[in-house]
């Protein structure tokens, strides 16, 4: 406990958008076991947006990764050292964050055993991927042995906070019924193709309008999609027009969201949006699948042998066929609507 008895929790999680809201599954434990707590979480700078207006939250931490990237990492650990936590909780399993961990000074340290600084840590619980766990119950056995039991043992989900204003953002593309389209991913083999994606728009029931999401990186590729709909659909490019939390917004009340396996699909889960997550070359065993009451994967029937072929997804397809992506079939998409 700090001097003042105000208890100090960091929550570290300097990887990508969708494990950081993985993340937010132990700080919503974390806050309903200690209510009175301060909880601040450092994560790479672009990740930010996801915390603004979170009840919960005391500071979210940024870190440049691109500029001055090991003088900012040891500002931050001479930061984290100042502030004296009580408890240090490290999500990611790299050097970078442990050095955090071992330089920050916190009375007691959890994090995964694959962490180079594992060394450091109080508390170290294995990391393995395929063993039937969701990622937010393997984040959640790191803060075991700070919960009470009978709240650790409750199953706590991601959540964000979309604020009024984001609502107010987005109200203009929600006036009818909607679907919402996330196209892209940084991984090639984890990108439903695009001339997928065409011909499923063009066989929607005209009752939807389509809003197509992703970051500014994203806008070429939804230009194309909606330039190769040729039946006067109402298509909404919001490629790099939204914020992490007014995309959120706009998904919770979309007829269904339809997403890789990629940050949207955790956007949608944190806020219960519904949502169909395809899956190519990964696959849901890895346990980083979608979370929402109504959600629903679309992946290959095939059996291939070459799937999985890596946790992240790669460039291109090994094989030159792409196969796990080009057998899903259109009509698993449009039955979850009728679902």
């Amino acid at each position: 406990m700090s001097e003042k008895g105000l208890l100090k929790i960091l929550l570290i999680q300097t990887a990508f958008t969708g494990d950081v809201i993985l993340a937010t599954a132990a700080l919503e434990k974390l806050h309903r076991c200690y209510p009175e707590a301060s909880i601040d979480i450092l994560l790479r700078k672009g990740n930010e947006g996801l915390f603004a207006g979170h009840p919960f939250l005391n500071e979210a931490i940024v870190w440049d990764k691109k500029s001055r990237k090991l003088p900012n990492l040891l500002k931050i650990a001479g930061k984290a050292r100042r502030k004296r936590y009580d408890i240090a909780i490290n999500f990611h399993r790299f050097a970078s964050s442990g050095i955090v961990m071992y330089l920050s000074g916190a009375k007691q340290r959890a994090g995964f055993d694959k962490n180079p600084f594992s060394f450091c840590y109080t508390h170290t619980v294995k990391h393995i991927i395929g063993d039937g766990k969701h990622e937010i119950d393997r984040n959640n056995e790191l803060i075991a042995p700070f919960c009470a039991t009978a709240v650790f043992k409750e199953r706590t989900l991601p959540r964000i906070y979309p604020q009024p204003a984001d609502f107010e953002r987005i109200a203009k593309f929600s006036t009818a019924p909607y679907i919402c389209i996330a196209p892209a991913s940084v991984w090639f083999t984890k990108q439903f193709p695009t001339h997928k994606w065409i011909e499923f728009i063009k066989l929607l029931g005209g009752v939807y309008s389509v809003n197509l999401l992703g970051s500014g990186a994203d806008r070429q590729l939804c230009n194309s999609i909606k330039s190769s709909v040729n039946n006067n659909r109402s298509i909404n490019n919001l490629a790099g027009e939204l914020s992490l939390l007014e995309s959120a917004a706009l998904m919770k009340n979309a007829v269904m969201n339809y997403v890789n396996d990629s940050a949207p699909m955790h956007l949608a889960s944190a806020v219960n949006a519904p949502v169909v997550a395809i899956f190519c070359s990964t696959v849901p065993a890895f346990g980083f699948g979608p979370l929402s009451d109504k959600s629903f994967i679309a992946e290959t029937k095939e059996r291939l042998d070459c799937r999985p072929c890596g946790l992240h997804g790669r460039k291109t397809c090994p094989r030159g066929h792409f196969r796990c992506a080009e057998t899903i079939r259109i009509d698993d998409l449009l039955n979850t609507l009728q679902r």
